[in-house]
């Protein structure tokens, strides 16, 4: 009875994320509530499941307050707008400098782990040089969301906070298992830069031999108000250098290291109370929406293991899968991460899907930490030719793709670097077999 409520709710949170009907939040705090009181429990019990698994999730909501807000304001000071144009001034006219640049620009503007503040960064400062140099936009999308896919690892990239509230473990603290693996697909992004750089030549690409594209003279004007002079700007850098290998490090809390450095950002580059309250505003409703997610996920998953739904619907697979495969459960969903993460959301799939592969694995032994590591690979290739992602909408808009010749071409190419991180992290002993 309990294994098959629970199937049930998993069925029911993920059908309703899929089709999104309602928001998130109450889908993921809502369900759970209707599958205890089902099962028997109190509403005072169930108080007490959702109490206890929203205070594992505390610290990484306070750290998405505080990050999206930092990276924002970093953004609205033009940083971002003045290393991307240093960057194409280096590519100059050589097809596999373009397309290297354009990696390296997709990975510094997703620092901010907002995967539409990366497209808006990346491709319309890019897709002007591709036009002009006839070089195939959907090389600009592929090398987009591959380090997009790579660089959201980070702890405020979303996934990794998601996965962190699954395992009731800080954030920061999953991502520096995740650093070497990270390393590697930024690595592999690079190749793949240039690899398909040279796939753009083979195909015509060169200087002079595309079309101008008109840039847009009104969004650059109404941004001009808020952007500093160089001197701010290098201070800028330097205090984003240093909140990064602050969080490299582990000293302290990943939430106040950016409370304190979102507040000496404000009051150095706008000492203006009404000016600081104006860019709190502006990006405070992307930062509260995903806390508010991840607490009503931590109410989810406290209603999970209080109720004993989880263990239950573990012990029913645990029926099904031969003996001999069950070691290797978290391998091969992390095979079988990509493709998963095509078809079904990122709340679905981190609250629906993998505390149930974890639960599974945990009944042969594998720890559910190695799950959430191989699971969370693939997932964050599929980032943006996945058709449930908006950010994958508003790429292909901006370039006038067709999302199926988007997918076509991408999704080789980010599957292969998923396999190969995956490997990489057993060989690099990230991963346990």
């Amino acid at each position: 009875m309990t294994a098959a409520i629970g199937f049930l709710m998993i069925i029911a949170i993920v059908a309703l994320l899929l089709k999104g009907k309602m928001s998130p939040i109450v889908v993921l705090a809502v369900i759970p509530v209707i599958a205890a009181l089902i099962l028997g429990f109190s509403p005072v019990e169930v108080m007490d499941f959702i109490a206890d698994g929203i205070k594992t999730t505390t610290s990484n909501g306070i750290l998405f307050i505080f990050s999206v807000i930092y990276f924002g304001v970093l953004a609205d000071t033009g940083l971002f707008d003045v290393i991307v144009g240093w960057l194409v001034k280096k590519a100059g006219n050589n097809v596999i400098a373009v397309t290297v640049v354009t990696a390296l620009i997709a990975t510094i503007a997703h620092l901010d782990g907002t995967t539409a503040v990366t497209v808006l960064i990346t491709i319309p400062a890019m897709y002007p040089v591709y036009k002009k140099m006839n070089i195939d936009s959907r090389i600009l999308l592929c090398l987009t969301g591959a380090c997009m896919g790579v660089m959201n690892l980070l702890p405020w990239g979303g996934p990794t906070a998601r996965a962190a509230t699954v395992l009731a473990m800080d954030a920061t603290e999953l991502w520096h298992m995740l650093i070497p693996l990270q390393v590697v697909g930024l690595m592999m992004n690079i190749i793949l830069a240039v690899l398909l750089g040279m796939l753009a030549i083979k195909h015509g690409a060169g200087a002079g031999k595309g079309v101008e594209v008109e840039s847009d003279e009104k969004e650059k004007k109404e941004a001009a108000d808020l952007r500093k002079s160089n001197a701010y700007l290098i201070f800028n850098f330097l205090l984003t250098v240093g909140v990064i290998a602050l969080l490299s490090t582990g000293i302290g809390k990943s939430y106040v290291i950016f409370m304190l450095g979102l507040c000496i950002l404000l009051a150095v580059n706008y000492p203006n109370q009404k000016l600081q309250d104006k860019l709190i505003k502006k990006h405070a409703p992307a930062a509260l929406i995903i806390s508010a997610t991840l607490f009503a996920a931590g109410a989810m998953v406290g209603v999970f293991d209080g109720t004993g739904m989880l263990e239950a619907m573990a012990n029913a697979i645990m029926a099904i899968i031969p003996a001999a495969l069950g070691k290797y459960v978290h391998i091969i969903f992390g095979i079988l991460a990509l493709p998963l993460g095509l078809c079904v959301g990122t709340d679905a799939y981190f609250y629906g899907i993998m505390p149930l592969v974890m639960q599974v694995g945990e009944t042969y032994g594998v720890a559910s930490l190695n799950t959430a590591l191989t699971m969370l690979i693939g997932k964050n290739l599929a980032l943006m030719v996945s058709p449930l992602v908006p950010a994958t909408y508003l790429a292909i808009g901006l370039t006038g793709t067709e999302l199926k010749d988007h997918m076509k071409f991408s999704i080789p190419p980010y599957y292969i670097i998923s396999l190969i991180m995956l490997v990489f992290g057993v060989i690099l002993g990230v991963v346990a077999i």
